[in-house]
């Protein structure tokens, strides 16, 4: 009764799988008695099932190709080589912007503050059938158009995929999809044939797999409104559902009472083949919702002053568990908003406990009655049900922190990391401190004479003038806001009003509307708000991750050389979790994650030096300012269209429109031997090396002799820093060696689609460009080969020591490995010929992510660093590792100028050790069919 809820699921895993061999009764025992063992012991956890998406998803089903042509090498039967758990994979991660509609295009007026001519007044759907508004030429709408000339600059841009048909919002008639989405959808089936038909061919061929084709809807989405069961029910069976997969955001789905958490491929192909991940038995800290959330504050700015309190609360590698009066006042989307989160705070997962709120949420989902009635019952029976009544007992918790609702207010974050939190009312000033500040984690150094600088420049027809601020990527995206339909209708509604008063967008800014799902569309288009989003720019570009992850189309080269030529510090704001500098575009280098509606308005703004209580976003038709409180919806405006126009039929709609999968994925060829058959030629899927050496038994731990240092890295180098990522830059290793294979860079594609050949992620590995080598002293993804003395990229210089024979290190400070896109940013550094990282701390998951691949992760002493021991990174390195390991050990390291100084090996287990002495989990696990 006092266990946490989350550390309950854990316990009832390990009943329920206790085999006396990978669970024995020990750890039921152990996880049971969580208020003295927490912190102490490893557990085992056998997730229900996985959930893949296809950047981090198709490395693992390469793998698992790979280690049934092992298997058959060495003997064993490959057909033997299947998950041993559901796995689903999400093909959702494709999808690039190569058209878009870019705002105002049949305007030439420079939009932001001035007057535009009236449109004709448009209204979202009422409840009044007889009286429905008239439609003003709406394209392809086979409605009743009794009155009005046809006006394609207010028309409904609305887009929707094959699996969901988007309807005209004034006759509720099926609109086609605009050409923007088809020609999207054209080029990401065209580019990533070779990908989807290995997808189909693993569809075919392995048990436990199924794909969801791409324009579905993004892993996380459909993990919420699709795959997630709650209570596993098989043949009368019941047991809760848990999950855990390769996307960060597998975490949304504790805010439904799924204990899920995201890991690195290498991890989630073990769970497939039937292991326990193995955890510390974590601490959980307890999170009290108090009071009401303030009317102008939504689920991000919740989500940011939760994140805020969790970090200084300093919950690395812990579970976060919310309770208190305020946790029934929160949807279950805006509890999946703040569990989505929670990778950037550090914690593992953030869970809310099912209840009465989820239940009602359920119901609207399409759970059947009888369903709901199991589910209840027996979440009740084995205490796993939430009462939200005051009287109830709170379970006891590791640590309690404290959060009021009422004191929230609109943030924003960044403008490099998510962390740091900027209150919009604080925004104006906080940039400039940010221009004023010397080059960091928040500084620019812009000289003062120079922050108001202005560069004129042309576009299409009109001149405009670029300033320190200005905004030239706004992106609502799929990330965190599409299971929330306050927030997008927010965003809606809040266009809706600017375009009314006569507010546009300036049509260079690159603006663009990616949903989750084509629920998001749906919902969009039948209150009535699509055609505004689209008026400013914001049309729907497709389905799936795109700007978040740095598929974003290149800005007009107009405006990036004007970028370039003033040394401006141009802003991107997007409704999505990341902003690492550099992500979204070379030439943005302040990015800023906002809710949907305050993307739009920064938009409008066409700055980020704005003070919205004091400054108009601009001027209306009637030539009075308009000022973000004018247009802003209030919350009754939100709550009445919600229930209006968010029903359950959406729900029911969706799931069996996915389930028909889609046109193009139907008709795609693909074969169905036992083995793939590799296409020597393919650029986009190739056999791995990583069981090249596989034997029977394995090998002790080798010495690591006369190392050199590949990377001498500072603090909070996140896996952005080390693992490919977003478009494939002309210049990198990765593109001389497509260049090679006679590919042209229009044929590139991103890394995230080629993660399928390791030639080409290798090279990309370390290729970022914000990467700080403290040997090169400037950010550039190159390094020294110190026996030549050569500036090298990082592949290239990894290559000729491995032709040398010359084993490499990386040497890091604090906080290595943050972040996510974790699977490459350990198979990268392996494949670059990395024997171990020495660091003086780690981000809990890409430490064991580097043990999985086979690299010893090395920790400095408390108080040691490469200054304080005097090392400069330039000597070579000897590691000499005992034939008996046993966890945190202390290792000695000499240096070639005959420095000794000792190291903690962090290996947390006796399993870690295991894995790591068979040369990472892949072949500890090929070597299981063996």
């Amino acid at each position: 009764d006092t266990l946490p809820y989350s550390i309950r699921v854990l316990f009832e895993s390990s009943v329920r799988n206790c085999d006396g061999f990978l669970v024995k009764e020990t750890d039921a025992m152990n996880i049971l008695d969580w208020k003295t063992k927490q912190n102490h012991v490893e557990v085992p956890f056998c997730p229900a099932r996985v959930i893949l998406q296809d950047f981090t998803g198709i490395p693992a089903m390469v793998d698992f190709a790979a280690m049934r042509e092992a298997v058959r090498n060495a003997g064993g039967d490959p057909v033997k080589v299947n998950p041993a758990c559901p796995t689903d994979l999400t093909v959702d991660h494709s999808l690039q912007i190569d058209f878009s509609k870019c705002a105002i295009q049949n305007a030439p007026n420079p939009g932001g503050g001035e007057a535009q001519k009236p449109l004709a007044k448009l209204s979202p759907l009422k409840a009044q059938p007889r009286k429905l508004p008239t439609c003003r030429g709406h394209s392809g709408c086979r409605g009743s158009c009794s009155t009005g000339e046809s006006d394609r600059s207010s028309g409904a841009f609305s887009a929707q995929i094959e699996n969901t048909p988007i309807l005209c919002p004034f006759h509720l008639q099926p609109v086609p999809e605009p050409e923007t989405v088809l020609k999207n959808q054209e080029m990401e089936f065209g580019r990533n044939r070779e990908r989807l038909q290995f997808f189909k061919w693993s569809s075919k061929v392995f048990e436990n797999i199924s794909i969801i084709p791409p324009e579905t809807g993004t892993a996380h989405q459909v993990n919420l409104e699709y795959l997630s069961r709650v209570v596993f029910d098989i043949k009368d069976f019941l047991h809760p559902d848990s999950v855990v997969g390769t996307d960060s955001h597998t975490t949304m789905v504790n805010g439904l009472g799924i204990l899920g958490w995201g890991v690195g491929g290498i991890e989630t192909e073990a769970v497939m083949l039937g292991m326990p991940i193995t955890l510390t038995l974590p601490e959980v800290v307890g999170c009290e919702l108090t009071g009401t959330v303030s009317p102008f504050a939504t689920s991000i700015d919740i989500v940011l002053s939760v994140t805020k309190h969790l970090r200084q609360a300093d919950v690395a590698g812990k579970f976060v568990e919310f309770f208190g009066s305020g946790v029934s006042q929160l949807s279950v989307a805006d509890r999946t908003t703040i569990a989505n989160m929670c990778p950037e705070y550090g914690a593992i997962l953030s869970f809310f406990p099912v209840d009465n709120v989820t239940l009602k949420h359920l119901k609207h989902a399409g759970f059947d009655k009888a369903k709901l009635e199991v589910t209840e019952a027996y979440l009740k029976a084995v205490k796993l049900f939430r009462n939200d009544e005051s009287s109830s007992r709170e379970p006891e918790y590791s640590q309690v922190v404290q959060v009021s609702l009422s004191s929230i207010v609109p943030y924003v974050s960044g403008p490099k990391r998510s962390q740091d939190r900027v209150a919009v009312n604080n925004m104006k000033s906080d940039f400039q401190a940010c221009l004023n500040e010397k080059s960091g984690v928040k500084g620019f150094q812009i000289a003062a004479e120079k922050q108001n600088d202005t560069v004129p420049v042309q576009y299409e027809g009109n001149e405009y003038k670029l300033s320190h601020g200005c905004v030239v990527i706004a992106a609502v995206i799929s990330c965190t806001n599409n299971c929330n339909p306050s927030v997008m209708l927010a965003a809606g509604l809040l266009a809706k009003k600017a375009v009314e008063a006569g507010l546009a967008v300036k049509p260079y800014i690159r603006t663009s509307l990616s949903p989750g799902s084509g629920m998001v569309t749906h919902y969009l288009s039948s209150s009535g708000v699509l055609p505004y989003l689209s008026k400013l720019g914001f049309e729907v570009v497709g389905y799936g991750c795109s700007t978040c992850v740095g598929n974003t189309a290149p800005l007009p080269e107009a405006i990036r050389n004007a970028i370039k030529q003033g040394d401006i510090i141009a802003c991107g704001v997007l409704s999505g979790t990341k902003n690492f500098e550099g992500r979204l575009c070379d030439c943005v280098r302040a990015n800023y994650l906002a809710s949907p509606p305050l993307v739009v308005a920064y938009a409008i703004a066409g700055t980020v030096r704005i003070d919205f209580d004091t400054e108009p976003l601009g001027t209306g038709f009637d030539g009075k300012s308009i000022y973000l409180r004018d247009i802003w919806p209030t919350r009754q405006e939100l709550h009445t269209v919600e229930e209006e126009c968010v029903i359950s039929s959406m729900f029911k709609e969706l799931k069996e429109k996915m389930e028909k999968g889609n046109k193009r994925w139907n008709l795609l060829e693909a074969p169905e031997s036992t083995l793939f058959p590799w296409d020597l030629k393919s650029t986009y899927i190739r056999c791995p090396s990583f069981f090249d050496k596989l034997a029977k038994e394995p090998v002790s731990p080798q010495p690591v002799e006369n190392a050199h240092v590949l990377l001498y890295l500072g603090d909070s180098v996140t896996t952005d820093h080390i693992s490919p990522a977003g478009s494939i830059a002309r210049s990198s290793a990765a593109a001389k060696y497509l260049t090679s294979k006679g590919l042209t860079p229009r044929e590139f594609n991103s890394y995230g689609a080629r993660r399928g050949n390791d030639a080409v992620m290798t090279r990309g590995t370390f290729a970022n460009i914000k990467l700080l080598n403290k040997f090169i002293g400037k950010p550039a993804p190159k390094t020294i080969h110190f026996p030549t003395g050569q500036t090298l990229d990082v592949f290239e210089a990894a290559e000729l020591y491995q032709k040398e024979g010359i084993p490499v290190i990386i040497l890091a400070g604090k906080k290595y490995g943050l972040g996510s896109s974790r699977d490459w940013a350990a198979k990268g550094p392996f494949l670059l010929g990395v024997k171990a990282v020495l660091a003086e701390s780690y981000e809990k998951v890409h430490r064991s992510q580097l043990i999985g691949i086979g690299i010893a992760p090395l920790q400095f002493r408390p108080g040691e660093n490469p200054s304080t021991l005097g090392l400069t990174g330039r000597e070579q390195f000897s590691i000499l590792f005992p034939s008996e390991l046993s966890p945190r050990m202390t290792l000695d390291i000499k240096t070639s100028t005959g420095k000794v100084f000792s190291v903690i090996a962090l290996f947390e287990n006796n399993m870690e050790i295991t894995l790591y002495k068979n040369g990472g989990s892949l072949n500890f696990v090929a070597r299981r069919f063996l």
